[in-house]
């Protein structure tokens, strides 16, 4: 079943559309404060379809994310009260709860380490707004986190090129429907 080449086709010609830097750059600020889709989604699928603008647009997913997490920072900071209840529909509250002890015990690190891994960095935007961190401690380990992930993100694209991207076209099929299957088998595992 050749469900994901025919999307993986789609999402390159997205990449190039002219108006891509500009939805890669709101993903990115949105990502940090309250949108769901990660940027790499996009910057990956971007910097494969123009290498040459790898660096370009992984300061701009980095420069964006960090704004973004300036206003989630702002949100905990002055209304936590309203957002409260949208952590708790989306099932964020207990990750919002080890953000919080982890900004006690960690400061820096743990935006550091946040800005970096898979966790959505938006709980900890907004925990360390809660928690009141101070602020050019949470910009720069917003800068060196996200820009370690994002630079790292487009580096591999780069590296990869135009080789990858056809590689990739014929192996979607296969990663797509291992991904689905590893989604599945860890749902029910940790359940």
């Amino acid at each position: 079943m050749r469900l994901f080449s025919g999307l993986y086709a789609q999402v390159m010609i997205w990449a190039r559309h002219k108006y891509a830097t500009y939805w890669l750059a709101l993903v990115s600020f949105t990502e940090s404060s309250c949108f769901l889709v990660p940027p790499d989604v996009m910057l990956a699928p971007m910097t494969l379809a123009r290498p040459e603008r790898a660096w370009f647009l992984a300061t701009l997913t980095t420069v964006t994310s960090v704004l973004g997490g300036l206003l989630g920072y702002l949100i905990g900071l002055f209304a936590f009260n309203m957002v409260e209840p949208w952590l708790v529909s989306l099932g964020y509250m207990n990750a919002y709860n080890h953000a919080a002890e982890w900004f006690h015990e960690w400061g820096i690190w743990a935006i550091f380490l946040a800005g970096f891994t898979p966790i959505p960095f938006k709980i900890f935007t907004i925990a360390a707004g809660v928690a009141s961190m101070a602020l050019l401690p949470f910009i720069f380990g917003s800068l060196v986190g996200r820009g370690m992930r994002f630079f790292l993100v487009a580096a591999l694209m780069r590296w990869g090129g135009a080789e990858l991207e056809s590689k990739l076209h014929l192996w979607i099929d296969r990663i797509g429907w291992f991904t689905v299957l590893a989604l599945v088998i860890g749902y029910f595992i940790f359940i």
